[in-house]
Parts: structure tokens; C-alpha cells; sequence
């Protein structure tokens, strides 16, 4: 799988996580020089809070276009350390 912006990879992987339909990557398969600290967060009563990042490439900006689960709670614990995107991100096979 690729995580694709403004014509740039941003993340690829043979060995994401399919959750809710969102595929997660390892955090060693996005490429960080991409990501931008973002202020926001939400909460997954199942999951925990998700922390975002903005993916910016060449200076076109998806705002909170990746985020992740820094500290999930026990039943999505397979998801620490990965990262998921959305927001104009396009993630293909």
C-alpha cells in the first residue's frame, strides 16, 4: 500500500493494519520529512486519543492529514506505533 500527496509517496508498505476501513502504516514507512505538527486531536471510545500530523508537500498542505494512537487503549494496541491518513491523502494498492 502507498500513501500518496501532491504526487509524492509519503508512506508505502506491504504490512499495514485495515481498521474502520483505514489502512495504518508502520511509523518506519511514512516518511517524516512530510509531517508537520497539527494541534489537533480527537477522541475513539474504542481506540483512544489520536494525535495529527499535516502532511505538506511542495507546499500544498492536507491539514491533519495523518494522525496516529500514541497511547491506544488495550483493544487497539495493534495499532501503536502506526500511523493512518485521509483528508486529500489517497492511499492506493
Amino acid at each position: 500500500m502507498k500513501a500518496m500527496f501532491n504526487g509524492e509517496v509519503i508512506a508505502a508498505s506491504d504490512e499495514t493494519v485495515v481498521v474502520e476501513g483505514n489502512h495504518y502504516f508502520p511509523a518506519d514507512s511514512v516518511r517524516p520529512e512530510f509531517l508537520a505538527p497539527s494541534d489537533m486531536s480527537t477522541t475513539c471510545h474504542w481506540k483512544g486519543i489520536a494525535s495529527y500530523h499535516d502532511v505538506v508537500v511542495e507546499g500544498q498542505v492536507a491539514p491533519a492529514g495523518a494522525w496516529r494512537y500514541e497511547d491506544p487503549k488495550p483493544r487497539a494496541e495493534r495499532l501503536r506505533g502506526l500511523v493512518a491518513f485521509w483528508r486529500g491523502v489517497e492511499v492506493v494498492d
